[in-house]
């Protein structure tokens, strides 16, 4: 019987994944318009601009808009594989494979023993909720390496820790999965793969580090928690503005350094949280690297004064690596994350300009979206300090009217005396 149900659960998942992927590559070959701004001018545009440097051999040091670590140069690549095909749509297609990847990992660990395939359900239902922005960013690509990491935590540690690294050269956040990793291998792998892969692009490609110095003067992202207080303030007179700058639409004026320089406070102080945490935990299961990658990676977006619709992939991946074990506990979570997601696309693309004019509508979809990731956030780190951090168990206290019992007397029997001379 329950043969049986994997196999229906299985057909179920593969029959919806190719239904609703079906439905993206539509939607961003532009058979169907979805509504909105056109989410896939990033690759059209930016993208094919970035490729055409990169070919020759090359970073684009003076484009501000190129924010990524120098690894980032094989995803924008990556269409070159297919060469018989316009970079657009060849692109479209290497998002879709990376997303095949994950189903795969998916179902490769959900079908094992003590494992199960709501993890696979996560990611195919996750995905197509954020509508075209998947297949039009490079995230889809970079959530791939840091899901196969995840999975292969328990397993393969130096493979993990190889991925870990790459990742970290992909998009930077991948790095987080090592907060709730303890095997020395894996942190010592994803190190030399640092220091290997980064040392080959430093050598072969000039530019590879100027992305840390192009993002000294953001402002504060329009769709960002932070933004909230400047989204509000337009109605009772603040005179900044809103404008494209490094790459994504944000607010410039008055008092945005002071929100972005508390937005960068919150960010430490999530890493201080989990600091504490990774000091104080003591019980580590299989399924708590992913646990707590999941929930890094809620804390670091969350407090960003920058959330684009993309990094919303990041989270569904992990949602779905950690519903793969049967012993997480981050159900709750994971679903919030999903009604986030489709949150997500209605204030980007379909009531973008709503968000930007900061009407009603457009501050109540960050609301509730930013609020959902702040729940999801809150209760995340909460469920895995419980199952990772013994709780202390203090003296029972003594009653007041209950007063100790006077310690008792003990009296020696006596000696016995010599027998005296005239006893005698």
């Amino acid at each position: 019987m329950e043969t049986k149900a994997v196999r229906w659960s299985l057909t179920g998942l593969l029959l919806t994944w190719g239904v609703t992927r079906l439905l993206l590559l539509l939607w961003v070959f532009r058979v169907y318009v979805f509504p909105g701004p056109d989410v896939t001018s990033d690759v059209s545009v930016i993208y094919q601009g970035w490729y055409d440097v990169l070919r020759t051999g090359t970073f684009p040091q003076s484009d501000v808009t190129w924010q990524y670590p120098p690894a980032a140069a094989l995803a924008i690549l990556s269409p070159a594989l297919l060469p018989f095909l316009e970079y657009t749509q060849a692109f479209f297609l290497m998002a879709f494979a990376a997303d095949l990847a994950v189903l795969l990992l998916l179902l490769y660990a959900g079908l094992r023993d003590g494992r199960r395939l709501r993890g696979a359900w996560v990611w195919v239902a996750g995905v197509p909720l954020l509508g075209p922005t998947v297949y039009s960013r490079y995230d889809v690509m970079v959530t791939a390496v840091a899901v196969a990491a995840v999975l292969a935590a328990a397993r393969h540690p130096r493979v993990a820790g190889a991925l870990v690294g790459f990742g970290a050269l992909l998009k930077v956040w991948p790095a987080l999965i090592l907060v709730g990793i303890r095997r020395r291998g894996v942190w010592a792998s994803a190190a030399l793969t640092v220091l290997v892969v980064a040392g080959l692009f430093a050598v072969a490609m000039p530019g590879a580090f100027a992305f840390l110095t192009f993002q000294r003067e953001r402002g504060t992202e329009v769709e960002s928690l932070g933004s909230l207080v400047f989204h509000i303030a337009r109605h009772h007179g603040w005179d900044g503005q809103v404008l494209l700058n490094y790459g994504s639409v944000e607010f410039l004026g008055p008092w945005v350094t002071t929100v972005s320089t508390a937005a960068l406070a919150l960010t430490g102080m999530a890493f201080g949280l989990l600091l504490l945490w990774r000091l104080s935990a003591t019980r580590f299961e299989t399924h708590t690297a992913a646990d707590a990658a999941l929930v890094a990676v809620l804390m670091f977006t969350t407090t960003s004064r920058v959330i684009s619709p993309q990094y919303m992939v990041w989270l569904v991946g992990l949602a779905a690596a950690c519903l793969c074990f049967r012993a997480s506990r981050m159900g709750v979570p994971a679903v919030l994350v999903l009604v986030a997601c489709f949150v997500t696309v209605l204030e980007f693309p379909i009531w973008f300009a709503d968000v930007v004019g900061s009407t009603p509508l457009g501050i109540t979809l960050l609301l509730v979206r930013n609020g959902l990731l702040v729940l999801a956030t809150a209760l995340g780190m909460r469920t895995l300090w419980r199952a990772t951090v013994p709780k202390r168990t203090p003296a029972p206290p003594v009653p007041e009217d209950q007063e100790p019992e006077p310690a008792r007397e003990t009296r020696r029997p006596p000696e016995p005396r010599e027998p005296s001379a005239q006893a005698s």
